[in-house]
């Protein structure tokens, strides 16, 4: 069931946020997990930046009264490339190298963009919003099914389906992701899951850590590893809370060419969640602020011209 929420203002950390909003929204439950769903839409959306894929935004997700997705941001923008919450994904842009200045690219889940100069492509930059393509949702009781059309006189095309399960009787929501290319020039890209954890509101710091299936190194910068947090092993762990407006950040290596090294547990000492995907790792970039902590890995999508790409990815949720 769709709804229109009335704003209310609540503040937490000094942060204020809306848990209940204009924007449109919808509820999806299994009777274990609750999960709060912004949806799509290119006038009202909680989401209408061209950094995120935009649909999936979980505004808040409960199991056994504790909260595992929340608002993170001091203040909420639409517009805001990072105005987003949940489990939310980025398409890598197709086309960027290849178009002039005035030309446009293309970024799955967003639609085509124009490119406004010879500079490397940044995802903060706003550029102007050309064919954002057409968004259906269609709520069920345990799941949300978001279909995303896309048709460009690029050459570029496709029907991308995201559908959010949550599983009977169990603490699991999956993510299953089907993207069929109905264009006429190949869907080839990076996509991560950028992962914005908020566990019951509680602010990152020792109480938390990462573990990995493989023995952790970092290629190239880092920020925050040494003071605030360290690898020991295989896990990012923290030596005291992040401060406010600082983050911490790594690229993450050790991952191998299997889906087996896909398989993420973020926990505290009262509840955690276990990732796993269902491709290998290309890139894991680790991020994280005061109220957000962000493990994100990449995986590589292909899709010929009438050939089709499908991707799983499973969150398992607990309380100690």
């Amino acid at each position: 069931m769709i709804k229109t929420w009335i704003a209310l203002s609540l503040t937490w950390a000094g942060i204020t946020y809306f848990q209940e909003t204009p924007f449109p929204k919808a509820e999806i439950s299994n009777g274990l997990i609750k999960a709060s769903l912004y949806l799509p839409d290119a006038e009202k959306g909680y989401y209408r930046a061209q950094r995120f894929d935009w649909s999936g935004v979980i505004g808040k997700l409960e199991y056994k009264g504790h909260s595992f997705f929340g608002p993170w941001r001091e203040t909420h923008d639409p517009l805001s490339n990072d105005g987003i919450s949940g489990p939310v994904e980025e398409f890598m842009p197709i086309g960027y190298a290849e178009a002039q200045p005035g030309e446009t690219f293309l970024k799955i889940g967003v639609g085509t963009l124009k490119k406004t100069s010879n500079q490397p492509y940044h995802f903060w930059e706003p550029f102007e919003h050309v064919n954002k393509g057409i968004w259906k949702s269609e709520i069920k009781k345990d799941r949300a099914i978001y279909t995303h059309t896309f048709t460009d006189a690029s050459g570029y095309a496709y029907v991308y389906e995201k559908t959010l399960r949550l599983l009977p009787d169990q603490p699991i929501l999956v993510l299953e992701h089907r993207l069929k290319n109905t264009g006429t020039r190949t869907l080839l890209t990076q996509a991560y899951d950028h992962n914005f954890f908020v566990f019951d509101q509680h602010e990152t710091g020792p109480s938390y850590r990462v573990t990995f299936p493989f023995e952790l190194t970092t290629d190239g910068p880092t920020e925050g590893l040494g003071n605030i947090a360290a690898i020991k092993g295989n896990q990012w762990t923290y030596k005291q809370p992040v401060p406010p407006k600082v983050s911490t950040q790594a690229f993450l290596k050790g991952f191998g060419n299997s889906a087996k090294d896909y398989n993420i547990r973020v926990e505290n000492d009262q509840i955690g969640v276990q990732i796993k995907g269902d491709q290998p790792i290309t890139k894991i970039v680790y991020w994280s602020q005061k109220n957000t902590l962000c493990p994100e890995p990449y995986i590589q999508i292909k899709a010929e011209p009438g050939q089709e790409f499908s991707w799983k990815i499973e969150y398992e949720f607990f309380v100690k």
